[in-house]
């Protein structure tokens, strides 16, 4: 087994932890707020996640072992870093903060971030590409939910 798998695998963790401890310490401000009569129940909400996460390590290691590395490689390694710290941003701006507004935006920025995670990877592994379109889907329903719940709390 190679030390990326290892490592990858411990900071997606990390991203789950982070993200999940801002959201928890914010359950209490959830239960008071107004949310849309579609929105998913706690647990979906959460098994999707998971699966998310699980995926993108995936989609990650693949990528990192690619035998032939494009040449704006650490570019998008970089990128998935960068997904990674507005991943766990999103949740400390809606739950941590109550700041849902900015929680939208950020939201939305956190999708394009996905997309053009997806399209970089795509010329060079399809399959890694293809794994994050859950994530991108999920982003964008988010994103509309946080929308949602903004209108009805403004």
């Amino acid at each position: 087994m190679k030390i990326n798998y290892f490592v990858i695998s411990c900071i997606v963790l990390l991203v789950a932890f982070l993200g999940g401890q801002a959201t928890r310490f914010g359950m209490e401000w959830y239960k008071t707020i107004d949310i849309p009569s579609w929105t998913p129940p706690g647990w979906v909400i959460g098994s999707v996640w998971n699966l998310i996460f699980i995926l993108g390590a995936i989609s990650v290691i693949l990528f990192w072992n690619l035998r032939s590395k494009p040449s704006y490689f650490y570019w998008v390694i970089g990128l998935f870093v960068l997904n990674a710290i507005l991943n766990i941003l999103w949740s400390y701006l809606f739950f941590g903060q109550h700041l849902i507004s900015l929680a939208v935006i950020e939201a939305f920025i956190l999708g394009l971030s996905v997309l053009a995670l997806i399209l970089s990877i795509w010329p060079f592994s399809i399959l890694a590409a293809l794994l994050l379109i859950p994530y991108c889907g999920w982003v964008f329903f988010a994103s509309y939910l946080t929308y949602s719940i903004w209108l009805l709390n403004k």
